[in-house]
């Protein structure tokens, strides 16, 4: 029921995280430990060190790999309020709706960890590959847009808050596209470890039944089989590090997006950048004027859960007392809820851009309205020309003054310089004075189309 909603996740972003409980809900989980079981069981027949699962069984087993319902899952939940363990409850209902003529099969020779593991990584690379990196995707397809679209438009640009040597709007998103394409890359080659080998990671149970099967070979086929990297040395638990790994990269890739989010919050505010409003939009309750930049201030806002949770999972998880304690399990279940922050936070931010327009002829004028921001131009074409410390001479005329392109002339017109060198610096203007700016936003561009198109 509506009113039972705790989390804003359930409650007001329902709508936009609606693909999520497939990888992080109690039913996905315990989906995901029954087809662990499972895949395990089919492993473990081809071993032949038990005898032969019949055709019937294995249809069985094919179809409680393609049919978890909720009905199965209840039947899940009711057994583990009996004996309070889940994954044992996982097991018991396994052998219930199997019925094989060799039950021991089921879950032999494993703890709950070999299951739980590898059920999270598997949920995970899953999360990651169908949801994770698409929708980081379209954000930078849209900040590669937006840049090209923009590649050559001069911008003001600012260092410490005051008008600093100008830009391109391209290449400032350029920067956001580099980070972030940079940060996808690792995340896509990202692979979480798995652990198959027992009670306390020494394989003892399965050894002391057979003693002459290569386990450590069935384990690393096993975990591998299931797109994980197998992680043979480990106490009862994996030991969460490449889950550290993964939450610092998205912990990374949600400040770059907050960085962005502050960033365009400031060009809105200065008025070098304007957004759209939606005709029925309200922007406030008292002033009718209001379009807000709330779709950056919201992606803020959910990074900054987002890190909190992934900072303290990956400090929590990468820890166990001796070879295992079981603080790990309540924690892992929020692991969905700082993913989902994340989501919420690049999504928004995307949401943000589509509504952003740049006005070339505005930011030009408004560029070419600062000579002040000449003076760095001024002071290295006089270095170069060979003056007497140009940039203290830049420095008493133009630090703390009001600065107009006459007076920078003037101070040009007091200096015994070479008529070509004369020349250049009456004709420059600050709108001109970008440097290989659209260069750069262009071979940005470029690296980004080439993983995008990958």
């Amino acid at each position: 029921m509506r009113q039972w909603e705790i989390s804003p996740l359930d409650g007001r972003y329902r709508a936009q995280l609606s693909e999520l409980p497939r990888y992080f809900s109690e039913f996905a989980l315990m989906e995901a430990r029954c087809n662990v079981e499972l895949a395990y069981l089919e492993a473990l027949d081809r071993t032949a060190l038990f005898p032969p699962l019949s055709g019937e069984e294995r249809k069985r087993i094919q179809a409680a790999r393609s049919g978890f319902s909720e009905a199965d899952f209840e039947r899940i939940v009711a057994i583990e309020r009996e004996i309070d363990h889940d994954v044992k409850a996982c097991e018991i209902y396994l052998r219930e709706r199997l019925a094989l003529s060799q039950p021991n099969m089921i879950h032999f020779g494993l703890t709950s960890d070999d299951v739980n593991n590898l059920a999270y990584g598997v949920l995970l690379t899953r999360f990651r590959d169908e949801q994770q990196l698409p929708l980081l995707r379209s954000l930078i397809e849209r900040l590669v847009a937006c840049a090209q679209r923009w590649r050559a438009f001069v911008f003001p640009a600012r260092t410490h808050g005051q008008p600093a040597s100008p830009t391109t709007l391209g290449k400032e998103l350029s920067v956001f596209v580099s980070r972030l394409v940079r940060q996808a890359r690792q995340l896509e080659l990202h692979r979480f470890r798995g652990k198959l080998a027992g009670a306390t990671g020494t394989h003892a149970a399965a050894v002391y039944a057979f003693p002459e099967h290569d386990w450590l070979g069935f384990s690393e086929q096993f975990v591998t089989s299931l797109d994980l990297a197998p992680n043979p040395c480990t106490t009862q638990i994996e030991d969460h590090d490449t889950l550290a790994e993964y939450f610092a990269i998205v912990a990374r890739i949600n400040s770059i997006v907050c960085d962005f989010d502050r960033d365009m919050w400031e060009y809105l505010s200065r008025g070098d950048l304007r957004q759209t409003g939606a005709a029925e939009e309200v922007g406030s309750s008292t002033m009718p004027h209001k379009v807000n930049p709330i779709r950056f201030e919201n992606s803020e806002g959910n990074v900054a859960i987002s890190n909190a949770l992934l900072y303290a999972l990956a400090d929590k998880l990468t820890q166990s007392r001796m070879q295992r304690d079981l603080s790990d399990t309540t924690v892992k279940r929020s692991i969905g809820v700082a993913l989902a922050h994340s989501q919420l936070a690049v999504g928004q931010a995307a949401r943000g851009l589509a509504r952003i327009e740049a006005d070339e002829a505005a930011l030009r004028a408004k560029v070419d309205a600062l000579p002040e921001v000449l003076a760095e131009g001024y002071q290295t074409l006089l270095r170069a020309a060979g003056a007497n410390d140009p940039y203290e001479l830049l420095r008493r005329n133009t630090k703390g003054v009001p600065v107009t392109r006459e007076r920078l002339h003037a101070l040009i017109d007091r200096l015994e310089l070479p008529p070509s060198v004369a020349e250049r610096l009456r004709g420059l203007r600050p709108s001109e004075y970008v440097g290989l700016a659209v260069a750069i936003c262009d071979r940005v561009l470029a690296d980004a189309a080439s993983w995008l198109a990958g």
